[in-house]
């Protein structure tokens, strides 16, 4: 098993049955030396606001989210679902677990 730290979407128990047919169990966490940072993807239907993680100078800014335990082919999903806006890296959260999340990709 894998660990997904999610901030954003993911969160959404009709996102997560449009992805994975399932409700993901998960623990909530944070990441610490992240800010959240406003991002526009275009979408079918025009542009949509979305928000990215990315590196912050300082270790005080903190991202709340939810830890979820996925499998491998289930983060594979995760991937198709994100756009080329997201790439995912893997990060320590403050409960000492190391989780993928979804961050800018430049």
């Amino acid at each position: 098993m894998e660990l997904l730290f999610s901030y954003g979407t993911l969160r959404s128990k009709q996102v997560q049955m449009q992805i994975f047919n399932k409700v993901l169990s998960g623990t909530p966490d944070q990441i610490l030396g992240f800010k959240l940072k406003s991002l526009q993807i275009e979408e079918e239907f025009g542009m949509a606001d979305y928000v990215v993680a990315v590196p912050s100078e300082s270790l005080e800014d903190i991202i709340h989210g939810v830890a979820f335990e996925v499998s491998n082919p289930e983060l594979l999903k995760v991937d198709q679902f994100e756009s080329n806006s997201y790439k995912r890296v893997q990060v320590k959260l403050q409960s000492g677990r190391t989780a993928w999340v979804y961050t800018e990709n430049k």
